[in-house]
């Protein structure tokens, strides 16, 4: 609030004191997305609106992480252990847990623009409050609900005896930090020494902030995400996708199960080529998409490698770069990235790439100090040298930027240049969210290695505007990756919501990538869509005739991949669209959506699905990979937080409640069968992990037998 230095604090409560002090009793507090936010200050204000009616709080965020919780006492054996050992010390949210129980006080509202899939259905409070906002207008939504104080969690380092912080895992709202030291917004934050210091407009000085809560109480760990396992499903969506990622070009990934599986893909293609050529052809890949992956993807090896332009820097990404994947580096300068992009200037320097650059107009016909800056940060010219009086000095010698004598431009080139290029960047992201070993990966990272992942604003990575002529020679033949929920067969694809008006994420990002593919001309969109789903006994088809909901209207439709293929519907008919969207449907589906499209007209009466795509069904997919399994797609290539043991009980558990969906008298028969059965020796150390394997009362004797029923049933044991 127009101070010089913040006001510093070791005591939440008068942190809060201040806060209220300042800003009254009418609080509208903003939080970054996920894992940015500050337990202590945002508990600390609840309490105080809980305790004072007069206090009306409004908490402005998105993404509030929860630890997993348990409604019956099998849950709480399973779970119990996993919460204590992936999130001990991590502190909760008091009011999640009162929005949940539904008891907000009413002079507290809860608003979000984003949350977990699926993690506010029937929480009324959260589906009424629920602000439907893209990713970069998130700041102006937050702005418009009257925001007067804006708190997260950041980094700390001191770096040639100055102290810096950095929004490190959340530079997301980076143009909200901007908008607060402009507009007399009380901006707080919170340093937590568990974050890692990333780089880029992450960074901020001191007098960026007008108060900073820091202790040795308020570090803790952070949230950690554990790696989802890999289903045969998601497999083959990450293989077909993997060939449409072009050498040299740009990626944008998402968290979870698809993203690993595309991660798995591009790093088999890299690694052990052969084997995924050998797959390739093996399932039909190749025979189905030959033409498509060769113009829009490839087979090959990455020799130029990739360049992540992402809001979200998920964990794989560090995979990707440690099998030498990601590996293409951008540079803030236009000239600079327009001769990389032509081959004409390469990581290692040469006169003739240099002399090419100099006649760039930013560098001519007169070279100016901040042109000299700018080849001096990227190593194009020596570290040695100064600039003055436009010429760039070096002791007594000295040399004219004046290029309108092509002989100045000679000189130059012959005495200053550097060796390398330096200070090129791998990867741009907004916010970060993994395991703790993701984590654990970038704090071990040196300063120079971690700088590489460049953190900045949603403003800046989600879109083009602001610098469109670098940002797009930087994102050159992006591919931005997406999932969706359902799929109408006209291309229609909805990602965030249920058409009855149920959210079950937020469009978060998803349609400024939309947008940005088709805004550049050699990007493209990829949405995946798993094919099928379960409800209960039910198979249903998620690629449907039509959906009372939209994500992504059908004008802005490109590539589908679903488990069974790939659609390219980029400028097609709607006959074709329809036609290319069966082919990757579940065969089981195929003709009900046939019939709909010819009753309603929209193909011919006369058409048929081809053959080649008649026999999408789920043990076609799992024969094609079977004997590529154990060696290339084990459900957690990446590891895992889980143990073996609670590997199988999950499996087993999971496998219980299915069966009693779909087999309910069979289970049950199942179940009674086993209370008088003996308990395996087999089944001792998954009951031991359970605390089972001594039962004391009636009812661990009960569990002991559905734990035991469930482990049979799932062939654990």
């Amino acid at each position: 609030m127009n101070q010089s230095q913040p006001v510093m604090s070791n005591d939440v409560e008068k942190c809060v004191d201040e806060i209220i002090k300042r800003v009254g009793k009418t609080i509208v507090f903003g939080m970054p997305l996920a894992l940015g936010k500050s337990y202590h200050i945002v508990n600390e204000l609840y309490r105080r609106a809980k305790e004072d009616p007069e206090i009306n709080l409004t908490i402005m965020t998105a993404l509030a992480l929860e630890k997993p919780g348990w409604s019956s006492d099998l849950e709480r054996r399973m779970l119990a252990p996993i919460v204590e050992r992936i999130w001990k010390g991590v502190p909760d949210f008091d009011y999640m847990a009162d929005l949940r129980a539904g008891i907000l006080p009413k002079n507290v509202t809860v608003r979000e623009f984003f949350c977990k899939a699926g993690g506010y259905i029937n929480v009324a409070h959260a589906q009424q409050e629920y602000v439907s906002s893209n990713y970069t207008h998130a700041v102006r939504d937050i702005v418009l609900n009257g925001i007067n104080v804006y708190c997260h969690a950041v980094a700390k380092k001191t770096i040639d005896g100055k102290v810096f912080y950095s929004d490190s895992c959340n530079s997301d709202m980076a143009e909200l930090v901007d908008y607060c030291n402009e507009n007399n917004i009380l901006h707080v934050g919170h340093v937590n020494n568990e974050l890692p210091f990333m780089f880029g407009d992450a960074v901020n000085i001191s007098d960026r902030y007008d108060m900073i809560l820091e202790g040795e109480q308020y570090h803790f760990p952070l949230f950690s995400i554990p790696k989802a396992s890999i289903t045969t499903q998601d497999y083959m969506i990450g293989l077909y996708v993997s060939t449409l990622i072009k050498d040299g070009g740009t990626l944008q990934i998402g968290i979870g199960s698809l993203g690993d599986a595309i991660a798995c893909g591009l790093i088999l293609r890299h690694t052990h080529n052969d084997i995924y050529k050998q797959i390739l052809a093996e399932s039909g890949i190749d025979k189905k998409y030959g033409n498509l992956i060769n113009e829009v993807g490839g087979r090959d090896t990455f020799e130029e490698g990739l360049y992540g332009a992402t809001e979200m820097f998920v964990e794989v990404f560090v995979k990707l770069y440690k099998a030498g994947i990601v590996k293409r580096k951008v540079f803030g300068n236009v000239a600079i990235q327009k001769l990389l992009n032509e081959g004409t200037l390469k990581e290692k320097i040469t006169p003739e790439a240099v002399d090419s650059l100099l006649q760039e107009d930013f560098f001519s016909p007169v070279m100016t100090e901040e042109g000299f800056d700018i080849l001096q940060k990227y190593g194009i010219l020596r570290e040695n040298l100064s600039f003055k009086d436009y010429r760039i000095v070096n002791g007594s010698s000295s040399w004219s930027v004046d290029f309108r004598d092509p002989e100045n431009r000679k000189l130059l080139v012959e005495n200053c240049l550097g060796d390398n290029l330096k200070n090129g960047v791998l990867l741009h992201g907004s916010f970060f969210i993994g395991s703790n070993g993701f984590y654990n990966e970038l704090r071990e990272m040196d300063d120079e290695e971690r700088s590489m992942f460049e953190m900045t604003g949603v403003d800046t990575v989600n879109q083009l505007y602001g610098n469109e002529r670098l940002r797009a020679l930087q994102r050159k033949e992006a591919r931005f990756v997406n999932a969706g929920m359902k799929l109408s067969i006209l291309g229609n694809v909805c990602s965030d919501g249920l058409e009855n008006g149920t959210v079950i994420s937020g469009v978060g990002g998803q349609y400024n990538f939309v947008s940005m593919a088709h805004a550049l001309p050699d990007g493209r969109l990829i949405m995946m869509i798993r094919s099928t789903k379960q409800k209960g006994a039910d198979t249903l088809s998620n690629i449907v005739f039509n959906y009372g909901h939209t994500t992504v209207p059908r004008h802005l439709r490109d590539i589908i991949v679903t488990e069974y293929g790939i659609a390219d519907l980029l400028g097609k008919s709607d006959k074709d669209v329809i036609a290319s969207i069966l082919n990757i449907t579940d065969s089981r589906f195929q003709d009900d959506l046939l019939a709909k499209a010819k009753k309603s007209g929209k193909i011919p009466q006369e058409y048929k699905i081809p053959e080649i795509y008649r026999n999408n069904t789920p043990e076609r997919l799992e024969s094609k990979l079977e004997s590529y399994r154990n060696n290339y797609f084990s459900p957690f290539p990446f590891g895992t937080d889980f143990t073996d043991q609670e590997i199988v009980i999950g499996k087993a558990l999971r496998g219980l409640k299915t069966s009693l969906n779909t087999n309910k008298v069979g289970t049950i028969k199942g179940l009674i069968k086993q209370l008088i059965g003996k308990v395996p020796e087999s089944s001792n150390v998954y009951l031991e992990r359970m605390d089972l394997d001594i039962t004391r009362s009636l009812k661990e004797k009960m569990m002991q037998k559905v734990v035991v029923y469930a482990l049979k049933s799932s062939g654990g044991i």
